[in-house]
């Protein structure tokens, strides 16, 4: 006689509820936090306005219809679509990420906790111009809080929990943070939002196969918006009464830690708080795969040396002595079919400065890439390029006091001269934020010059970089800055 199975309905899992009580309950204290999420905020949105000139990322953008605008709908920075909150979050949320030049956090799993952004300042926008239900305009600092609280909800459960190693994605955090912060923007209850979570965790979840070779492609630079934008749908679902999955995570055979996370439970090494955002990397000088911005200051720094000898020899072999990740995801020889291909290529990343003493977006492009004369350039000196690990920067990566991610550049020349560069910690890394943060408004600023007039750049400015003002200001009235 076989045993029947049983019925009986269990409580939420511990993780889910964890998150929704966070997001839902906890209130953030750190002035730090909050100047930190500004300067994200305006270093986010300077990033997805970049991407603008870029017509890979434009083509996907806009309303799935072409022509339809929303009538109060959320309003996309940089262009005249005004869209629903999931499609206003996917067009955010691929902008922002496009060029692989917004902030990151390093530990057992990567990813870019602004990602989240997409899906947060879609929804808040689109709440806020809303007159149904007849509340006033969420304020900037709401949206603040929702940054501070995604940075949490993704970099805590990525400090001892590797996606990356069981195949999947880090999108798969950014689409549990995003629901967490646009379920309370929306006013869902606690159990709403667990039913929403529950929904997040138990989606098919992306593959990594776009960010490694032999398959790196451009969809890396729209999943971020993919999962945010799934986020806003799940949370808009758990509203209107769709039901929820208690034991998303944890039920035997079916859960996600069976199905996908084989078999282990997550791991925390910290209760959620405001440490991620206050810990977050910018990347400021570089639109690189994080994991090689200290490759490249040190190999302009190499240029500088190089420059100064006049080239008098030849680069022979060029030595990057780095932490594991690099070599995991970024290590690659051989032919780079894409700009996708290239910015997650740390040989390519290394051969651009020092020929050229610069790194920038359009570097990844087929202009530069396979340009008749630069291109064999750039593929003769990758050729002579090899990676190796040093162990201490292993451990340093994972260090929760020290976080860094150091490379260190050893190029033998023709004439026997050997020339050495290490960069330990990243200009965008909190321990050089003093350095980095005037940088960062310089980057932003280089940005809006691109995109504006002056008048509407001083507009955006003034509203911007004074932290009061900022969370004071209406979200519609702030994104309304951005508009054309």
């Amino acid at each position: 006689m076989s045993s029947p199975i049983g019925n009986e309905r269990p409580a939420p899992d511990k993780v889910l509820t964890d998150i929704a009580d966070y997001a839902l309950g906890y209130t953030i204290a750190s002035d730090l936090a909050y100047s930190t999420a500004r300067y994200c905020l305006l270093d986010t949105l300077g990033c997805g306005l970049e991407a603008l000139d870029y017509p890979a990322c434009t083509r996907l953008l806009g309303p799935i219809v072409p022509g339809t605008v929303v009538s109060h709908g959320a309003r996309v920075p940089g262009t005249s679509y005004q869209l629903d909150p999931v499609q206003a979050a996917f067009n955010i949320g691929a902008m922002i990420r496009w060029l692989d030049f917004n902030d990151t956090w390093l530990a057992a799993e990567w990813g870019h906790p602004s990602d989240n952004l997409g899906g947060i300042l879609a929804v808040a926008d689109w709440l806020s111009r809303s007159p149904a239900g007849g509340r006033p305009p969420l304020k900037m600092r709401e949206v603040l809080t929702a940054m501070i609280k995604a940075h949490e909800i993704q970099g805590c459960i990525a400090l001892q929990n590797s996606f990356n190693k069981v195949g999947l994605d880090h999108v798969v955090l950014v689409k549990v943070a995003s629901t967490a912060v646009v379920s309370q923007l929306l006013g869902l209850t606690r159990d709403e939002t667990i039913n929403a979570l529950s929904n997040a965790w138990i989606d098919g979840q992306s593959l990594r196969i776009y960010r490694h070779a032999p398959n790196t492609g451009s969809r890396k630079s729209w999943a971020a918006g993919d999962a945010t934008s799934r986020a806003v749908r799940l949370a808009l679902m758990a509203r209107a009464g769709e039901m929820g999955y208690p034991s998303a995570l944890t039920a035997k055979t079916w859960g996600f830690y069976d199905v996908s996370f084989r078999g282990q439970e997550f791991k925390f090494q910290r209760p959620y708080g405001s440490y991620v955002m206050e810990n977050v990397l910018f990347k400021i000088s570089y639109p690189a795969e994080f994991h090689a911005q200290t490759a490249v200051e040190a190999a302009m720094k190499l240029r500088a040396e190089l420059d100064r000898r006049k080239f008098s020899s030849e680069i022979k072999k060029i030595t990057i002595r780095t932490h594991e990740a690099c070599l995991r995801i970024i290590d690659k020889q051989g032919p780079l079919a894409n700009p996708a291909d290239r910015d997650h290529c740390v040989q390519y990343m290394v051969a651009i400065p020092l020929l050229f003493g610069r790194l920038t977006a359009a570097d990844y492009e087929d202009a530069v890439a396979l340009d008749p004369v630069s291109g064999p350039r750039i593929d003769a000196l990758r050729a002579k390029i090899d990676c190796v690990e040093e162990p201490r920067f292993t451990r340093d990566y994972h260090d929760p006091d020290k976080r860094s991610i150091a490379n260190a550049l050893r190029a033998v020349l023709d004439d026997g001269a050997v020339l050495e560069e290490i960069v330990e910690y990243p200009i965008g890394h909190k321990r050089r934020r003093e350095e980095g943060i005037p940088l960062l408004v310089e980057k932003f600023k280089t940005t809006l010059r691109r995109r504006f007039n002056e008048a509407q750049q001083q507009r955006i400015l003034e509203a911007s970089l004074d932290q009061e003002r900022l969370e004071a200001m209406p979200v519609n009235k702030y994104v309304d800055l951005y508009v054309p």
